[in-house]
């Protein structure tokens, strides 16, 4: 174990090549390598609550695979995040793959107490129904939040096969449950068919705006972020990021695809732009590598956990000094 003078970054690629060796996220020391942490990265392997294809509970071993290329400095951001905060891989979070009602309590009271820890979380997913437990345990710390969805599909139905929490229900229940700012949170990326028009209405009853893929299309990567900026303001902001709001091009590797997505340059453009917006948590999901090849999908999601990680570490610094 090492002390606490500076913070304890990835391993030198120099000195130990990037394929040898356990695959933290981008050959981060583990939690318990070091006396303190300021913001953990974490996955949940849980994928119970899919509607389609399955597989999301091997994402966060195969983004931590897709990860070992990533380096020390970030120059689209102008930032070293491991050295601007101690930034940690936790290891999974375990959940029982029987019984959603039991994996989602035991998600929140884990992640509750990893909140205690660090600063921040990161989370790698595991199927959507994780954000309802990482939302609970975000609302502990910091009351209702602007709620900031990157995602293909709306995620706020009420139920499928009569069950409440899924992949597809998490945030109908979150702002149910109060956890959401209910005149701050937005979709992003948003497209495909819908069961029926009343599903927009009811989006917009919960309290989300929509920034759609064809939005994008038509007016711009810019014009969508200054409508999220504009809509986010300056609330707590959680950002929850289905791979899926990526075209299938970029992440074949994911459980309910759609044609006509958002590309990741677009995505990490997007994120870049948030550096200033006080970020306080994060999840990263649905990266099912069965449907993946070449690493794409695993490689996107480990980029795009690179700058949420990034924006964070640097806010840690900013708040710090």
């Amino acid at each position: 174990m090492t002390d606490d003078r500076e913070p304890v970054g990835p391993v030198d690629a120099s000195v130990y090549p990037r394929y040898a060796g356990i695959a933290t996220f981008a050959r981060l020391p583990r939690i318990e390598e070091v006396p303190r942490a300021d913001l953990a990265i974490v996955g949940i392997p849980f994928d119970t609550g899919v509607s389609y294809r399955p597989g999301a509970r091997f994402g966060p071993s195969h983004v931590r695979e897709s990860s070992r290329l990533l380096r020390p400095y970030n120059p689209a951001q102008d930032v070293s995040p491991f050295a601007a905060a101690q930034v940690v891989d936790a290891g999974d979070i375990p959940a029982n793959p029987f019984d959603i009602g039991e994996a989602v309590a035991d998600i929140e009271t884990a992640a509750t107490a990893l909140g205690e820890r660090v600063d921040r979380i990161v989370t790698v997913g595991g199927d959507h129904t994780i954000a309802l437990p990482l939302l609970r345990a975000v609302n502990k710390k910091h009351g209702p939040v602007a709620v900031l969805h990157f995602d293909a599909h709306l995620d706020t139905w009420d139920t499928y096969f009569g069950a409440p929490v899924t992949h597809g229900t998490p945030f109908r229940r979150a702002s149910e449950e109060g956890l959401i700012d209910l005149t701050a949170s937005c979709h992003v990326g948003t497209r495909g068919p819908l069961y029926s028009k009343q599903d927009l209405d009811d989006d917009e009853r919960l309290g989300f705006s929509i920034v759609s893929s064809v939005d994008i299309e038509e007016r711009g990567i810019e014009a969508a972020i200054e409508r999220v900026r504009r809509r986010v303001g300056d609330k707590p902001l959680y950002i929850s990021i289905d791979i899926d709001v990526l075209d299938p091009a970029h992440a074949p590797g994911t459980g309910t695809p759609e044609a006509g997505g958002m590309t990741s340059r677009e995505l990490l453009r997007m994120l870049r732009a948030l550096s200033d917006l006080d970020v306080v948590g994060a999840d990263v999901v649905e990266v099912s590598p069965a449907y993946d090849h070449a690493q794409l999908t695993g490689i996107a999601a480990s980029h795009v956990v690179y700058e949420l990680v990034t924006l964070m570490a640097a806010q840690i610094d900013a708040a710090r000094n």
